[in-house]
């Protein structure tokens, strides 16, 4: 009896009020149309406009899902129901899973940013919040990293846009940081001499910026000479490992000694 008391409603409703129902019925379909366009209209545009590529299908989805709300708001206008208190529903239940769920949707904001500002990018080594690794992917929610060992890491987005990030391969070019010690024994010009015409010779150091060699402290047991050569970053390990082999072999055959750390002892005899 309550189905067919609501069925004869529903039709004296439909023939009192047919042109009403008519224009939510088009209102609907032209809407749903409307955002079914404007959903392809945003992909192809964020596409040209070279955005990234995670970010695209998301705000795609974002506007389609955003007319079709106004457009059902807009049908319920027309048969009269009052979408005043539609709406305050809908603010009230998105407030009440906005508290409930603050970390996730604080890691989907920080992704957003991650998308629109782009401080790394896929194949990136960066170190974010203390975790260093290659990007793998950067998704709404987090971004997911492979360290050098080949471990795969999942860090949440607002650790990361929330901190400072290390972006080693941002740039094109790199400075090898080193530092040789010779001992207080030998000649300074000597060391750096040979330093300078190792480092100068390697095929993968740049010649511009001219590479700094200087002597940078006396240390305990030491005099240290930094040395600083730029090259590609691509290149910056093979670099580094290639020129603390060579560098030692060459001192060590222009007569120059590498001292290490002693500590002498004296022994006295108490009587």
């Amino acid at each position: 009896m309550d189905l067919q008391a609501f069925l004869e409603t529903a039709e004296a409703f439909v023939v009192n009020h047919y042109l009403q129902v008519i224009a939510a019925v088009v209102i609907l379909l032209v809407g749903w149309i409307f955002a079914g366009w404007a959903m392809r209209l945003t992909r192809k545009a964020l596409t040209r406009g070279n955005v990234d590529p995670t970010l695209v299908p998301f705000t795609a989805k974002l506007i389609y899902y955003a007319i079709l709300a106004v457009v059902v708001i807009a049908a319920l206008n027309r048969l009269g129901v009052a979408t005043t208190s539609v709406v305050a529903i809908f603010g009230v239940a998105g407030l009440a899973v906005g508290l409930a769920m603050q970390g996730t949707l604080s890691n989907f904001a920080s992704g957003v940013m991650l998308l629109l500002f782009r401080p790394f990018k896929v194949g990136d080594y960066v170190d974010v919040g203390g975790t260093a690794g290659s990007v793998e992917e950067v998704s709404i929610f987090s971004t997911t990293l492979t360290s050098p060992d080949n471990i795969k890491i999942t860090v949440p987005n607002s650790q990361i846009y929330g901190t400072t990030i290390f972006n080693y391969t941002g740039n094109d070019t790199r400075r090898v940081d080193m530092v040789m010690g010779i001992s207080y024994g030998d000649d300074i010009q000597t060391a750096i001499d040979t330093i300078s015409s190792i480092v100068t010779a390697h095929p993968l150091v740049l010649a511009d910026p001219e590479p700094v060699i200087a002597v940078a402290e006396l240390a305990d047991s030491s005099v240290n000479i930094v040395v600083r050569p730029w090259t590609k970053t691509s290149d910056y390990w093979t670099v580094k490992f290639e020129l603390t082999r060579s560098l030692k072999e060459g001192l060590e055959k222009a007569g120059c000694s590498i001292p290490f750390p002693q500590r002498d002892v004296y022994m006295h005899q108490v009587a």
